[in-house]
């Protein structure tokens, strides 16, 4: 489990026996139902990344669209809901280059200009001779971005990366040394589920 889910169930708790005590136990079981949907959200379940030259999703989710970009690269998205596990993951072993944060809206993450609009921080990893990109994106109710890690750090494949609290997007730029294995519409899974593999 993230640590940050188990403060904010803890919090929640700690109001409901409050609430409950000086009122009665109805007023406070509504604060310990939302104890135990924040020790659910933020589950955190180990994942076992494949073996050979490919990339895996950085995130749980639906793909919701994958089109070209102006520099020949291949722009993934992947919608996660509230009810997708939201930690983040590195689509490739390496090291990371660089992290930006970019203010911006909180569109609704599944709408295509959300990926240029939102709030985002974006990772590029070089590995192998290989570099992706991808951007934790805030959307309507995603507020926060977690990041545990700077340029320079070495990650390896499917490793933990951060999270973005509540529903939100995550997309990934393809350059022409991958090819894609997902296809719209399609589900995957943070560090297992295989999105490219590299050219031959």
């Amino acid at each position: 489990m993230v640590l940050i889910g188990l403060y904010y169930a803890l919090g929640l708790a700690a109001a409901g026996a409050i609430l409950g005590y000086v009122t009665s136990y109805w007023y406070g079981a509504p604060f310990f139902l939302l104890a135990l949907l924040c020790l659910w959200f933020f589950r955190d379940p180990e994942r076992t990344p494949p073996s050979g030259p490919v990339a895996v999703s950085p995130a749980d989710g639906k793909v919701v669209s994958i089109a070209p970009e102006p520099d020949g690269r291949v722009r993934l998205g992947i919608f996660l809901n509230i009810f997708d596990v939201h930690v983040n993951r590195a689509p490739i072993g390496g090291r990371i280059r660089s992290i930006r944060y970019q203010p911006g809206q909180f569109l609704v993450a599944s709408r295509p200009e959300a990926a240029r609009r939102n709030e985002q921080n974006t990772f590029i990893v070089d590995g192998d001779g290989a570099s992706i990109e991808f951007s934790q994106i805030a959307g309507l109710i995603a507020r926060r971005i977690v990041c545990y890690k700077k340029p320079g750090d070495l990650v390896a494949l499917g490793e933990r990366v951060g999270l973005i609290q509540f529903g939100s997007r995550v997309d990934v730029l393809l350059g022409p040394e991958w090819r894609l294995t997902v296809k719209e519409g399609q589900r995957v899974r943070a560090g297992s589920s295989i999105i490219a593999r590299r050219a031959s």
